[in-house]
C-alpha cells in the first residue's frame, strides 16, 4: 500500500473539495479534519468520506460556499448557523466566542445547527481542549438504532466525545464514542469487503442477532449496554437536535447519499472552564496517576500515537488522486 504524508492527504483532499465546488477556506478546514482522522487510524472519519464530501457539493446536498452565521444571544450561549455548510468551518467561526464566554462564565454552549455531518467529533472536543477547556460534544444522525425491546429506528449512532485539558496546551484524555457497540461506518465497511460481522453488534429486521452486515443495515445497530447506551443515545439526540435546529434523527437521510436535502444535522457542545475549580488539575493528576499504576493501563486517548505518513489502500489513493483531478 502506498505510504503518504498527512501533508500530501490534506492537500490533495483540499483539492478535491475545491474541484466539487467549495470555497478554498471551507476545503481547507475539512482537508484538515480528513487528514487528522488519517493520522490515528480513523479511516472512517477519514478519506472514507472524500468521495461522498465530493458528490453531494456537486448535486448541492452540501453549500460549499456557505458563509457561517454566528450570534451569542445569552453570555453563556454561542449560535452558528452553518447555513446547510460543513460542520468544520462553522465551528472554527464560533470556536473563539464559545472560549471566550466560557473564560468569562465557567461554562458556555455551542450549538452549530443546519450542518453537514461532522464525521468525528473528537476533531472538535480536541481544540477545545487545547485551549485550556474542558469539551464535550455530540451529535445525532441518521435513524439505525431501535429501542432495545423494539424494531422501529428512533435514533442514530448518536456519539459523544469528551476532552480534558493538561494545563500546558495538550489533552490528558479524550474519548470519542457512538452510543452504540459500534459506529455505523463498521458495517457499511465489513459489507464492501464482503466480511461478516461479530454477533451483538446489531440485530435484523425482526429484531434478531445477525452477523450478515447486510442484514445489519436492513435492521438496527445494538445500543452499547443495552438500555444505558440507549438511555445515553437519547440524551444525545434531545441536545443535538433540541438545542442547535437540528433535525430530529428520524428526518436525516442516509449521510452518503449524493443526493437529496441537507442533512441539516445540530452539534452541541459544553465548555467547561477547569480554572473554576482550585482542584481539578490535582484530581486530575491523582486519577491519572492512579490508572498508570498497572502496566499497559492509560488514560483514554492516551494511547493513541499519530502516524506520518500512513498507508493508504490502492484503490483510495487512486481515488483521491481521481476526485483531486
Amino acid at each position: 500500500m502506498p505510504k503518504v504524508s498527512l501533508a500530501e492527504i490534506e492537500r490533495l483532499s483540499a483539492h478535491a473539495l475545491i474541484n466539487h465546488g467549495a470555497a478554498p477556506w471551507v476545503a481547507a478546514h475539512v482537508a484538515d479534519a480528513i487528514a487528522k482522522a488519517e493520522s490515528v487510524g480513523n479511516k472512517i472519519c477519514g478519506l472514507y468520506y472524500l468521495e461522498s464530501y465530493c458528490t453531494q457539493l456537486k448535486s448541492g446536498r452540501v453549500k460549499g460556499h456557505a458563509e457561517p452565521e454566528v450570534s451569542r444571544p445569552r453570555p453563556g450561549t454561542v449560535r452558528v448557523d452553518a447555513q446547510f455548510g460543513f460542520a468544520q468551518p462553522a465551528f472554527a467561526k464560533g470556536l473563539p466566542l464559545a472560549i471566550s464566554a466560557a473564560q468569562e462564565n465557567g461554562v458556555a454552549m455551542l450549538a452549530v445547527g443546519h450542518a453537514h455531518t461532522c464525521t468525528s467529533l473528537g476533531y472538535f472536543t480536541e481544540q477545545i481542549a487545547r485551549e485550556g477547556m474542558i469539551g464535550m460534544g455530540m451529535t445525532n444522525a441518521s435513524p439505525i438504532v431501535a429501542p432495545p425491546g423494539g424494531k422501529r429506528r428512533v435514533i442514530g449512532t448518536n456519539p459523544f466525545a469528551f476532552s480534558v485539558p493538561d494545563g500546558a496546551g495538550g489533552v490528558a484524555m479524550q474519548f470519542d464514542q457512538s452510543t452504540t457497540t459500534v459506529a455505523l461506518g463498521k458495517i457499511t465497511m465489513a459489507k464492501a469487503a464482503g466480511e461478516s460481522i461479530p454477533e451483538g453488534w446489531a440485530v435484523d429486521a425482526e429484531g434478531r442477532p445477525t452477523t450478515d452486515p447486510e442484514a445489519a443495515l436492513a435492521g438496527s445497530l445494538v445500543s452499547t449496554g443495552g438500555y444505558k447506551g440507549w438511555g445515553l443515545g437519547l440524551m444525545v439526540e434531545l441536545l443535538a437536535a433540541g438545542m442547535t435546529g437540528g433535525v430530529a434523527s428520524q428526518d436525516v437521510k442516509p449521510l452518503k447519499a449524493p443526493e437529496g436535502p441537507p442533512h441539516d444535522l445540530g452539534q452541541f457542545y459544553l465548555i467547561i472552564d477547569p480554572g473554576t475549580s482550585d482542584d481539578f488539575g490535582a484530581r486530575l493528576e491523582q486519577v491519572a496517576r492512579a490508572v498508570a499504576q498497572d502496566e499497559g493501563a492509560r488514560m483514554p486517548g492516551q494511547g493513541k500515537r499519530k502516524m506520518d505518513p500512513v498507508e493508504i489502500e490502492e484503490h483510495v489513493w487512486n481515488q483521491l488522486n481521481q476526485l483531486a483531478g
